[in-house]
């Protein structure tokens, strides 16, 4: 099968890794998908109806859509090649962690999978991306790591950082600022009342204090 347009592309990436973050399983709704790339309802609707005819979803009538098989399949190869461009970026160009995913959602619509190869193995193979996402291999295998969120510890917390979450570049400023990057290992000190933010040790020495919303972000071991 041909490789879909860019568009199919960024729709069956968001459908994948908004299942891939929901707090309970189910059908992804037309609403998250439409937040998720910021278009109108409408517009996602029409194209979730196209993608359910091309075979790349099944709609669950009054609930919203799966990935079939053929679906994943084309998430997980768009999303490697992502991952890739990220970790190529990230590491061989010393380009900051909060700019390589902008440039990678342009770029991995135009490279090839014979490129692709290429840099993977130019990186060695890299299992993780700058920000910890798991690299999927050229057969669709991703691997999972059970996590929770940051906010969701409790005071007294021993944790390490597995991957943050990368579509909001001032906010991955902020965590590496803070040390708040993959492999970092923490403590949570303490939940400040009414909301405030949850103070932080971080690899055995500096304290930060971390917002809820930051907190968030944040998926430890």
């Amino acid at each position: 099968m041909d490789r879909p347009s860019p568009a199919v592309q960024d729709y069956l990436k968001a459908v994948y890794q908004l299942g891939e973050s929901a707090e309970s399983g189910g059908p992804i709704t037309t609403s998250q998908v439409a937040d998720a790339l910021a278009v109108t309802t409408a517009s996602a609707s029409n194209m979730l109806k196209k993608l359910d005819q091309m075979g790349y979803v099944d709609q669950v009538k009054r609930q919203g859509v799966e990935l079939t098989e053929a679906g994943r399949q084309a998430a997980l190869e768009v999303i490697r090649l992502h991952r890739l461009l990220e970790t190529y970026l990230a590491t061989k160009l010393g380009m900051p962690w909060d700019e390589v995913h902008r440039e990678a959602e342009v770029l991995e619509h135009h490279v090839s999978e014979a490129l692709a190869a290429r840099i993977a193995e130019e990186l060695g193979h890299p299992e993780r991306d700058p920000h910890g996402h798991p690299i999927p291999t050229i057969g669709g295998q991703v691997a999972t790591n059970p996590s929770r969120r940051l906010s969701e510890l409790p005071d007294g917390s021993d944790a390490v950082v597995d991957r943050v979450d990368d579509h909001d570049g001032a906010l991955l400023r902020f965590l590496f600022e803070r040390g708040l990057v993959p492999d970092a290992r923490i403590v949570v000190l303490e939940h400040a009342p009414f909301g405030g933010p949850i103070s932080v040790r971080v690899d055995g020495d500096r304290v930060v204090d971390v917002p809820p919303e930051a907190a968030r972000a944040v998926h430890v071991e």
